[in-house]
């Protein structure tokens, strides 16, 4: 197996990306990595090159470049290398912590989209945290696409079972429509067209809409909405979790003795509860409709957080759940037609 990576992509590349390849290379001796960046900087912090690669890269697309005309005028740049090795079969997988525009257009434009599939969407894992049968869940548009159709989240419906079935290991997933309310006639006019197309769908375990309330609850294994509203939702959560936890320390410190001492007694419950709203032990989100892997991950993220994103790599690879799902959409191309036919006629 092997794995490319965008060694210069992230707020702290290349060491924090460096250091993360190097903690799973130590926990996944199964995994080859192919590092492309800047030789010189990347050596600086590479300690043992054990199945690791490292491929010069002349260039560096930024975080503030913009994403499609980056990808097609920097070809000699760590992002684009990387996803090019995945196209030649090279290596399995693409992973870059860097600008998200481009991540997608390289996914796109490089590595291309699965036959059928109209507009790939960014998957990602998060957490339920309250007494629940389900662990965590997944959620597609999360931003790959600001301005979704019908169809497209009727898509991510498909690609978020396959998703919970293979990576996850939900026998029959639940699939949630994200929306202002719970009743069937509740949204705009795209909700309601995708509510019945979705309840129309025997394949599919529909468990109607749910409110972005009762995300962290357990609504469902699977919650499909557009781009835009899943990447604000998503933004929502980790700044909100992010919030309450500097509020409770913040109220600690600021306490009496008293309160001093009992948040020291309820130690390992404050810690249970940094733990569970830790986005970053979910690993990155997934770039659901192309050939390959494609894994994005937070700009900031640090090396603990590359190595558990590695580890969700391997889990999609040794699933075969990309090919699975390439296969049925194959099979189903003639039901998609149709689908596609019914949308336009309404």
């Amino acid at each position: 197996m092997k794995i490319a990576v965008d060694a210069m992509g992230g707020d702290y590349a290349p060491k924090e990306i460096v250091e993360g390849i190097e903690l799973a290379r130590d926990t996944y001796p199964d995994i080859t990595f192919l590092l492309y960046g800047l030789t010189d900087q990347i050596n600086k912090y590479l300690k043992n090159d054990d199945r690791i690669e490292v491929k010069q890269a002349d260039e560096v697309i930024a975080m503030g470049d913009e994403p499609v005309k980056a990808v097609r005028s920097k070809k000699q740049s760590s992002l684009v290398l990387a996803a090019t090795a995945v196209k030649d079969g090279e290596a399995d997988a693409f992973f870059s912590a860097g600008n998200t525009g481009a991540i997608l257009a390289a996914g796109l434009f490089i590595i291309g989209r699965i036959k059928g599939i109209d507009r790939p969407g960014l998957a990602t894992t998060l957490p339920v945290v309250t007494e629940n049968s389900r662990k965590n869940f997944v959620m597609l548009d999360v931003g790959a696409n600001a301005d979704t159709k019908v169809l497209n989240m009727y898509q991510y419906a498909m690609m978020g079972k396959y998703y919970a079935q293979n990576v996850m290991n939900v026998a029959n997933p639940e699939i949630g429509l994200l929306n202002n309310g719970t009743e069937a006639d509740k949204g705009n006019m795209d909700h309601r067209k995708v509510h019945d197309l979705l309840a129309d769908d025997g394949d599919l375990n529909f468990a109607g809409n749910v409110e972005s309330r009762e995300l962290l609850n357990g609504a469902a294994d699977v919650v499909v909405t557009d781009g835009f509203t899943g990447n604000a939702v998503l933004k929502s959560i980790e700044g909100t979790a992010l919030s309450m936890l500097h509020l409770i320390k913040d109220n600690i410190m600021a306490g009496s003795l008293k309160s001093k001492l009992g948040a020291a007694m309820l130690k390992s419950t404050f810690g249970n509860i940094a733990k569970a709203m830790d986005y970053s032990r979910y690993g990155g989100a997934v770039l659901m409709g192309v050939k390959a892997p494609v894994v994005k991950t937070h700009g900031s993220s640090k090396a603990p957080t590359v190595k558990n994103t590695i580890g969700q790599i391997k889990q999609i690879i040794d699933s075969k759940m990309i090919p699975e799902l390439n296969d049925y959409i194959t099979s189903h191309k003639d039901h998609l037609d149709q689908i596609k036919d019914s949308i336009k006629n309404k």
